[in-house]
């Protein structure tokens, strides 16, 4: 037991320096397992707990069917920004892709009425998408807005454009703030099959309002939750002092 111990905690380490000497490459992808075995003549065990200690660490993430990957310290979303999914991803110079999984209009229920504002009766327009930067998964957002504010909402191609920039675009929204909530969720069986993860993965979990002026006045425009993965990105808070009088 203990030279297996020893076996793997040095794999972990001489893949560390790999990593901290750039041998391996923030975003790229390390050698197979068998690769690992067949270079360091070790089993299949030690090498799969090496990497299943430095994907929890921090160092690696792995994505289903291409392999593990270094991570990268590049993709940090901050916790506070109101800009679309899509244009965050893109400010990191990332590919942002979308794939819709449903889309429907439906009476709200009695928590859309109340976090929306509307009265019995009145219909949302549901979404449920998955965006992707660089092809991963990266969240798994269901959203609902008011379809009074926002008729025909569901003609658009929403895989292939952002919904603030239609509702910017095409409905003169301005949005002005949100009011979030952030839990650590585990993954069941569906997200973790639409993020491309092990099913009980820890996953960030955002809830939020957002607010927009329409037609001069501000109101609730939409209501979301969204499950995001944390192996692959990160989010940051930027703080800064007060000045004390």
């Amino acid at each position: 037991m203990a030279e297996k111990v020893l076996k793997y905690y040095q794999l972990k380490r001489k893949i560390i320096k790999k990593i901290n000497d750039e041998e391996y490459k923030v975003g790229g992808l390390i050698p197979s397992e068998r690769e690992l075995m067949e270079t360091y003549q070790m089993s299949r065990i030690t090498v799969r707990k090496a990497i299943d200690d430095l994907v929890n660490e921090g160092y690696l993430f792995r994505v289903q069917g291409k392999g593990t990957f270094v991570k990268t310290d590049e993709s940090y979303y901050d916790l506070f920004s109101l800009t679309s999914c899509t244009r965050d991803i893109q400010n990191k110079g990332m590919a942002a892709t979308r794939r819709v999984l449903t889309k429907e209009t439906l009476e709200a229920d009695k928590m859309r009425q109340r976090r929306l504002g509307l009265s019995e009766g009145e219909k949302v327009f549901r979404m449920e998408r998955v965006y992707y930067a660089d092809g991963v998964p990266l969240n798994n957002t269901i959203t609902y807005l008011p379809l009074a504010l926002f008729p025909g909402l569901e003609e658009y191609d929403f895989e292939n454009e952002s919904l603030y920039a239609i509702l910017e675009r095409e409905y003169g929204v301005k949005i002005t703030h949100a009011k979030r909530t952030i839990e650590a969720v585990l993954a069941h069986e569906e997200v973790a099959e639409n993020l491309e993860v092990n099913e009980g993965e820890p996953l960030i979990l955002f809830r939020s309002t957002t607010y927009g002026e329409v037609n001069g006045q501000e109101r609730a425009i939409e209501t979301f939750k969204c499950h995001y993965r944390t192996d692959t990105h990160q989010f940051y808070i930027d703080q800064v002092t007060t000045k004390q009088f």
